[in-house]
């Protein structure tokens, strides 16, 4: 991938594998549901860890969903769902290596637009709208990604204000963006009441 910076797990490791391996970005947004925004994006360092080789969507295909799921649920869990979580990764891999050949970066690489990006993102297995316009921001915001587009595609996560993952490059960063989503969540519930 190109040169960026993600300091989302508090350990130097993990977050250099998700600079380093594109695979391991799109697992680790995939994982970010239902649980920290750190657990989910350490969780492609610890399955690595778990596999012994290096995280790449060859890889993970190959091994088959069952055996996905068992390494997802090895404890400890690298998720708050193991079992789903493991079906999913291992959908997303294969998916990865039917339609991309393996290389993860060229579902943003070789598009022509942001809108491009964004319908291969959304055609990703448990990639839905707001996951595939926060990693579409992850690319513009932090790996200087230029397509044209990008940011309309992206919106509302493209802008300025410190709303999801795509904002964090420091840990006040991830400070904030903790509060604007904490902020939302009183919102919904007085919203509610």
């Amino acid at each position: 991938m190109t040169t960026g910076t993600l300091p989302i797990t508090g350990e130097p490791d993990a977050d250099r594998l998700l600079v380093e391996n594109p695979f391991a970005l799109l697992l680790g947004m995939l994982l970010d549901q239902q649980v920290p925004m750190e657990w989910a994006f350490r969780g492609p360092y610890n399955l690595e860890r778990r596999l012994g080789v290096p995280l790449d969507a060859t890889t993970l295909a190959a091994l088959g969903e069952e055996k996905v799921e068992e390494l997802f649920r090895e404890k400890p869990a690298l998720h708050r769902y193991p079992g789903s979580m493991g079906k999913r990764a291992h959908a997303l891999a294969a998916h990865v290596v039917e339609h991309y050949g393996g290389d993860t970066a060229a579902i943003w690489r070789d598009a022509g637009s942001g809108e491009e990006i964004y319908e291969r993102l959304r055609a990703l297995p448990g990639y839905g709208e707001e996951k595939s316009k926060i990693f579409l921001a992850i690319l513009g915001k932090r790996f200087g990604l230029a397509t044209p587009g990008w940011e309309a595609a992206a919106a509302p996560f493209s802008d300025p204000t410190p709303r999801s993952v795509a904002d964090v490059d420091s840990p006040e960063a991830l400070a904030r963006v903790r509060e604007f989503k904490q902020a939302r969540k009183a919102a919904k519930r007085t919203k509610a009441d």
